[in-house]
């Protein structure tokens, strides 16, 4: 099966961040955006790099944009271009079309013209890292990207006693363990309680989850939240 295509129109640091992760992960990407010191980074990182002006249909039409699967737009502040270049996007048949919002009434112009998904990466990045901070059950927090995370949580009371045979945390839940730390309570030498902590690296499909235990996850930002209301 072939991988999908991607174009990421606009180099500021989000779309920068996208193209090289993707490009990272395989996939063909074109990068697209009007600054050519922008460009000439991505020369020797991506599929294919173009200085242009992405509301020139013509010139998307041109570099092959109609016929890749994804076309994510990150033109930062210029609202009117990003209107514009979704609406190009839309008129030449691109299948998802992916663009970053400035502010709620962007998005909802975005929307009603045909963005297929909307994101704004500023307000939910501070929106994660309030929880992370709020939140008694999360000990730490790491973005991998716009849609993953790995968060270190306390194991939900559901989990004691099971194995991840009986969790089923990919099949269930949609994240993977990743590691388990884990305090058990010890008598030292001198006759005073202590506790020893191993830290489970992959842990395997029979391991149990006791009490106490803390777990690393990864996996998306919802997939996630649902381990924490648990």
């Amino acid at each position: 099966m072939a991988k999908k295509s991607f174009v990421v129109i606009g180099l500021g640091r989000f779309g920068s961040n996208i193209a090289r992760a993707l490009s990272e992960k395989g996939f063909e990407v074109i990068v697209i955006d009007s600054d050519e010191a922008e460009i000439q980074e991505f020369t020797d990182l991506v599929t294919h790099s173009f200085v242009l002006d992405a509301t020139d249909d013509k010139a998307l039409k041109d570099v092959g944009v109609a016929d890749v699967d994804v076309a994510i737009v990150s033109l930062g502040q210029h609202i009117d271009d990003s209107i514009l270049v979704t609406l190009v996007l839309k008129e030449l048949g691109v299948k998802e079309v992916i663009v970053k919002a400035v502010n709620e009434r962007h998005g909802k112009i975005l929307q009603k013209i045909g963005a297929d998904r909307i994101i704004y990466p500023e307000r939910e990045v501070a929106i994660r890292l309030a929880e992370s901070f709020v939140s008694p059950k999360i000990f730490d927090y790491i973005e991998l990207s716009p849609t993953h995370s790995i968060i270190e949580i306390a194991a939900p009371k559901q989990f004691f006693g099971k194995s991840l045979r009986e969790i089923g945390p990919r099949e269930k839940y949609g994240i993977t363990l990743i590691a388990i730390n884990r305090k058990t309570p010890i008598i030292t030498d001198k006759g005073t309680p202590d506790f020893t902590e191993d830290i489970i690296i992959a842990p395997g499909i029979d391991e149990e989850i006791g009490e106490g235990d803390i777990l690393t996850l990864l996996g998306r930002y919802e997939d996630l939240e649902k381990i924490e209301k648990l």
